[in-house]
């Protein structure tokens, strides 16, 4: 008689492959935990992937009085330039000041307070500006003659996602992307959980989609809960009432040309007191962003509204000397924020970035942590904290924390160095493009020898579908980080679709495809 296999069980199953849970994935797995990841889509699909990239202690959270969210993100931004130097790059602010906005000594105020609440050490202080006559100032309207100058950090916001899920699974945990939660059912033992596998090439199906695959059934002593915008769904799928409510807020971003030289960013006031950044991204664009819109639909289908874009671009010009137009559009990008609901009422724009952990149980005990809000730059404390409360429940020691000095995948370089490691690498590969060189250092880090390989010339590498995307990067990307399809590549672990044509697109999926 045939006998059914049992299915495997793990001390911790997460469910959601953003930030937050390949974060605690991550965490977990380095304690010793066996960990699955389960991830509807593919690894930062939503929200983690629709951010300003930017790590940031969140100057304007001081006017909320958010001081500890501030010194928590100012202390991880050391952190995260330490462990992942190759996708966290250090980067100059300019804040103009404005007449009848913030006042001068509530700004030079609040960046003392930056300077010196989160323990840097790694980044220059700020500073008061005279924009006249500089090279800061010649992008801005002649009026504005003076502001300040700060620091912060950019980073490649959908490979730090993938990056924490590599190391988690270079530590033993099982990755499961686009595999759905149908259910979880608890027990006297933890929790069994039905999943089911997408077809490949099925894109932002979400979680209610009935799409046909293949079942997974996993089991766990314990369950986290971080898919972001659906969490209280999956709760209601595993039988537990949620206890906490959701503010689902759109952000929006526009992709511009290039409109300034230099690698500096500009912090812009709104009159409505928020607050917009213009950023250089990705060599050959500005990216403008965000706004804070209420949100009731369907998160996996985010799109940016006529009414933002007109917003963005009419804050663009009252700091801005150059017109700039649709016309100068070169792509968009949406994302819903799921922030902790605190009861507060506060308008969109002011409610808090900070996260909160729910841990509940089953009538059975079977222990479940939700995650509720959060932002990127605080990840990996929210994943420490995670523990801090899974801990006791999974019988580990009190004092286990590793991740704040251990690198990411590829962040290994010496003295945290991106273009002295990138010279190095254009030493040791003379034969191939500067360009892709550069590319490849600052997306894979030490880890673009296991793209390169033995190759010493660009032909060595399989031809490319789109821009200098050779065919061992493909193979490297869908053997090794989860890429299952085009647009996994081409926006989730490099930005080369900005400028990938579809007939590059097709192309590239059928070699996807042709890998899987």
């Amino acid at each position: 008689m045939a006998t059914t296999e049992a299915p495997p069980v793990f001390d911790l199953a997460i469910v959601g492959g953003g930030i937050n849970g390949a974060g605690i994935a991550r965490d977990a797995a380095g304690r010793g935990l066996s960990v699955c990841l389960v991830e509807q889509d593919d690894l930062a699909a939503h929200t983690s992937s629709a951010s300003t990239k930017l790590i940031h202690g969140g100057l304007r959270y001081l006017e909320h009085g958010e001081l500890r969210l501030v010194r928590e993100s100012l202390a991880e931004r050391e952190r995260l330039l330490g462990i992942a130097p190759h996708i966290v790059q250090p980067m100059r602010f300019v804040l103009p000041w404005v007449e009848g906005l913030r006042p001068r000594w509530l700004l030079r105020l609040g960046l003392f307070v930056y300077d010196h609440a989160g323990g840097r050490e790694k980044l220059a202080a700020s500073q008061t500006l005279q924009l006249a006559g500089t090279p800061y100032g010649s992008p801005l309207l002649p009026t504005l003659r003076s502001g300040f100058e700060y620091s912060d950090c950019q980073v490649d916001d959908s490979r730090l996602v993938v990056l924490n899920a590599l190391d988690a699974a270079e530590r033993g945990a099982r990755v499961l992307t686009r595999t759905r939660l149908e259910c979880a059912v608890a027990g006297p033992d933890g929790w069994r959980l039905h999943c089911r596998e997408r077809p490949p090439g099925d894109e932002g199906a979400g979680i209610d989609d009935a799409t046909a695959g293949r079942e997974t059934v996993l089991r766990a002593r314990a369950l986290v809960n971080a898919t972001g915008a659906w969490v209280n769904q999956v709760l209601d799928r595993a039988g537990i009432i949620a206890r906490q409510r959701l503010r689902l807020v759109k952000g929006s971003h526009l992709v511009l040309r290039r409109l300034y030289e230099g690698e500096h960013a500009y912090l812009l006031q709104g009159e409505d007191r928020r607050v917009v950044f213009a950023v250089p991204w990705e060599q050959h664009y500005t990216l403008l962003g965000t706004t804070d819109v209420p949100f009731d639909g369907d998160p996996a289908r985010v799109e940016i509204s006529p009414q933002e874009r007109d917003y963005l671009l009419a804050c663009l010009a009252r700091f801005f000397r150059e017109p700039v137009t649709e016309a100068d559009i070169r792509g968009t990008f949406a994302g819903v924020r799921p922030l902790f609901d605190d009861g507060s009422g506060s308008g969109a724009s002011s409610v808090s970035r900070d996260y909160h952990l729910e841990l509940q149980q089953a009538v059975s005990g079977a222990p479940v942590l939700t995650v509720y809000g959060g932002k990127i730059t605080t990840y990996r404390r929210l994943a420490e904290h995670a523990l801090e409360l899974l801990g006791p429940l999974l019988g580990l020691p009190q004092e286990g924390s590793w991740t704040a000095d251990v690198a990411l995948p590829g962040g290994d370089l010496a003295g945290e160095d991106l273009p002295a490691f990138t010279a190095g690498a254009q030493a040791r590969w003379p034969r191939m493009p500067p360009s892709l060189v550069a590319r490849l250092a600052r997306t894979y880090g030490t880890r673009m020898a296991r793209v390169l390989g033995d190759a010493r010339h660009a032909m060595d590498l399989g031809p490319c579908t789109v821009a200098d995307l050779s065919q061992a990067e493909v193979r490297y990307l869908v053997d090794t980080e989860w890429a299952r399809s085009a647009a996994d590549i081409l926006w989730r672990r490099t930005r080369l679709g900005l400028a990938a044509p579809a007939s590059a697109v097709h192309d590239l999926q059928d070699a996807v495809t042709q890998l899987l």
